[in-house]
């Protein structure tokens, strides 16, 4: 960090003045900080040449000015640095992700950020990570630590901190009148560019998510579905038993079965099964679109809630049905807590598990035994077994696969996506589709052996979708209304057993009918309810997928 240095008069000739120390942060900040951004910025045909070298000088100084803004009214006496230091961490941790994966900050992703459980934390680290946080926060950090400053009087302090803030704005509202027309046309047609704004754009998302109790009532969970009834079997009906696969990060169109170019699902495509295809996610995180798909709300009311309520798995709970609820990820978002749970982080196998990880088989094992643990005068009304899959989790896909399932090679070996090619990506990627399929195969082949006393039947449906470096992009959690398609659209297989089939008087020629019809997570909660037979008040038969392929009877 270099300026010209302030020379004071009385006896601190070699000290800083806060207000340049504050000034020069905010330049680094603007400029290198915001990497990202201004890489985001050059590819725009929009402003090339000589005009897009103005629009980007304006737009920076007004990062660096909003930022000199901020810290104009942190900047009191032993507060700067400490300020300061958390605005270049802040700012180096975006940068490294910004750039690396081409995701954006905002609150959807703080989020994330704050549900991250230690295995997925760790996925994350790798050597140019700690590189690029070195470089972008602690170096600058250390400049600033050994930079002494000059101590001000509270009123010395208080009138520069008027005169920078004063005179930021100013250059806000010079810089912003240059390149208006320039500006609005981006940032209206380019919103993703507002959640690269480094590190305001952090700064911004936790204020949002801080600001949710105050919007939300978290404490208060509002009752749905009390009213729930299952339907009444008949003397030689078997109970139902309904497993729900919650997929994870899974591509719809990496699936063989809806015209993937590579076998990825050898498996299901043996078996009577049916893939929708035009199904649209609630949202691009675990975070969002499980408790989204799990409400009885849809997208737009559940993102608007003031209030929370209770998930779907509490409606078949008071239905009376047996309930269970089986995860090998980082938890069910707060949809299963009033509901039996088996979470396999708890789980030793000598195959399956492995330095605190296991692959998704492991929810097989002693289901039998777990199903039999539940009441009975429930089994005997029908079963829902919800398993939530660590499926195609990344950036580390090469730890969710058994080496016997890694077919397509070579593939990424690293949790840094950008450092592999983007066929050895897709190629890891791949192989985590072909190991779901197998374990939905063999899902349902344990469901067959229940025939002899129950309906089974299989629901497969993934959280959200996944970028793999189409333009840079990889993971997911893109804002909704800027995320790509790969991120949103998301495999929905249906399983019937021919028992279920005939009781629940399905007919299997009408849902084949609709699978390149256009539907949402929307349709989960209440598709999931008239598969069980449960009628309830908040049921919605247009929502749901299967109401016009069941007979009156």
């Amino acid at each position: 960090m270099t300026s010209q240095r302030l020379k004071n008069s009385g006896s601190q000739t070699n000290t800083w003045h806060p207000a340049w120390v504050a000034v020069l942060g905010s330049l680094w900040l603007a400029s290198v900080g915001n990497y990202a951004l201004w890489q985001q910025i050059h590819q725009l045909p929009e402003v090339s040449g000589l005009r897009g070298l103005a629009f980007a000088l304006g737009f920076g100084a007004i990062i660096a000015a909003t930022i000199t803004t901020l810290l104009g009214f942190l900047n009191w006496r032993g507060g700067l640095k400490p300020v300061l230091s958390v605005f270049f961490l802040s700012a180096a941790s975006g940068a490294y992700f910004m750039v690396s994966y081409g995701i954006v900050i905002d609150s959807t992703m703080i989020t994330n950020v704050l549900q991250t459980d230690t295995k997925e934390a760790l996925d994350l680290l790798n050597w140019r990570m700690l590189i690029s946080l070195m470089l972008l926060g602690v170096l600058p950090c250390w400049v600033l630590w050994i930079t002494p400053l000059k101590t001000l009087r509270f009123g010395q302090q208080a009138i520069s901190n008027i005169i920078t803030v004063v005179a930021s704005l100013a250059l806000i509202v010079a810089a912003l009148l240059a390149v208006f027309q320039d500006f609005s046309s981006i940032m209206r047609n380019h919103t993703q560019l507002r959640y690269l704004v480094n590190p305001l754009n952090s700064f911004y998302a936790i204020g949002v998510v801080a600001a949710k109790p105050f919007q939300r009532d978290n404490k208060i969970l509002l009752p749905v579905g009390q009213d729930a009834k299952a339907a009444a079997l008949k003397p030689s009906d078997k109970p139902p038993l309904l497993l729900l696969v919650l997929g994870e990060t899974a591509r719809m169109g990496n699936f063989g079965i809806n015209g993937y170019e590579r076998n990825t699902t050898p498996e299901l495509a043996k078996e009577n099964i049916i893939s929708l295809k035009g199904v649209m996610s609630c949202g691009t995180s675990t975070a969002t679109s499980v408790p989204c798909m799990f409400s009885h709300m849809g997208k737009e009311t559940f993102e608007a809630r003031k209030n929370n309520f209770e998930s779907l798995i509490d409606v078949l709970q008071h239905a009376g049905l047996a309930v269970l609820w089986i995860d090998n990820q980082s938890g069910c978002k707060g949809v299963c807590e009033r509901v039996p749970q088996a979470l396999t982080k708890e789980l030793k196998h000598p195959t399956l598990c492995k330095d605190g990880e296991c692959f998704d088989e492991i929810m097989l094992q002693q289901l039998d035994d777990r199903i039999k643990a539940l009441p009975a005068e429930r089994r005997a009304k029908g079963v829902v077994v919800v398993m939530h899959q660590m499926g195609s989790h990344g950036p580390a896909y090469y730890k969710r696969v058994p080496d016997s399932f890694k077919k397509f090679q070579p593939e990424c070996k690293s949790n840094a996506l950008q450092d592999c090619s983007r066929d050895q990506v897709v190629n890891s990627f791949d192989n985590t589709i072909l190991y779901t399929d197998h374990f939905l195969g063999q899902a349902i082949q344990w469901l067959k052996k229940t025939e002899a006393t129950a309906a089974p039947a299989l629901l497969y449906v993934s959280d959200h979708g996944e970028s793999l470096g189409e333009n840079n992009l990889y993971l997911h959690g893109l804002p909704y209304r800027v995320a790509p398609d790969v991120q949103k659209r998301v495999p929905w297989i249906t399983w019937w057993s021919s028992r279920f089939e005939q009781q629940r008087g399905l007919s299997r020629g009408c849902l084949k009918n609709k699978v390149n019809a256009a539907l949402t997570h929307d349709s989960y909660f209440h598709s999931v309810l008239g598969l069980m037979g449960v009628s309830t008040e908040v049921y919605q038969a247009k929502l749901d997928v299967h109401a016009d392929c069941r007979s009156a009877s």
